[in-house]
């Protein structure tokens, strides 16, 4: 029984923090985490759904990752960590008579920060290797052009809004019908 004694008192003495949002999401308090102090805090990773921040529907199939960056008093500000599709959505959303083309790559913001995207797009019907390899090199080359003009929060928020994806799908109209285009994951 000392022991769950000792536990009780070891919970009594955690301090709460008020989990806030990056700046780029809006700084709104998503929720509280308990900890001993300040320093027991920071690196957590916090996930919640994209829809909980942005108060739009349209956006549960999202969820982020917010890292903690800094706590102060009883406020812990975070960062974007990454921001991911839910498995059974990415399921979903391929057909039969569809294609799908996965792609990861590595790139740089222009101020330099490294970056991992990883997109899924599904064609209108079936079609070769070689136009899938295709559609896979516009979607990287564009991807890379974009993220060199943009900082990572214009990128988020261009993934956020869709502007992004309906950029992508224009250019990878060239070779194939693209039915849908999405970011599986950005890794920060």
């Amino acid at each position: 029984m000392a022991t769950t004694t000792k536990s009780i008192e070891k919970w009594k003495t955690k301090q709460w923090f008020n989990v806030h949002t990056p700046k780029i999401l809006g700084e709104s308090i998503i929720g509280e985490i308990p900890a001993q102090d300040e320093k027991a805090v920071l690196g957590r990773i916090i996930k919640v759904s994209l829809s909980w921040v942005t108060k739009n529907p349209a956006h549960s199939f999202m969820t982020i990752g917010l890292r903690v960056t800094g706590a102060n008093g009883d406020a812990a500000q975070t960062e974007l960590d990454n921001l991911e599709l839910i498995y059974s959505y990415t399921h979903s959303l391929v057909r039969r008579g569809q294609s799908v083309v996965y792609t990861i790559s590595k790139m740089a913001d222009k101020n330099g920060k490294p970056v991992v995207l990883k997109l899924i797009g599904i064609s209108r019907y079936k079609i070769n290797t070689p136009k899938k390899a295709g559609i896979r090199k516009i979607l990287i080359d564009y991807a890379k052009e974009y993220m060199a003009a943009k900082s990572t929060e214009e990128f988020v928020k261009a993934v956020i809004d869709g502007s992004f994806q309906i950029e992508a799908i224009k250019k990878a109209n060239s070779i194939a019908p693209i039915a849908k285009l999405e970011v599986k994951k950005i890794e920060l």
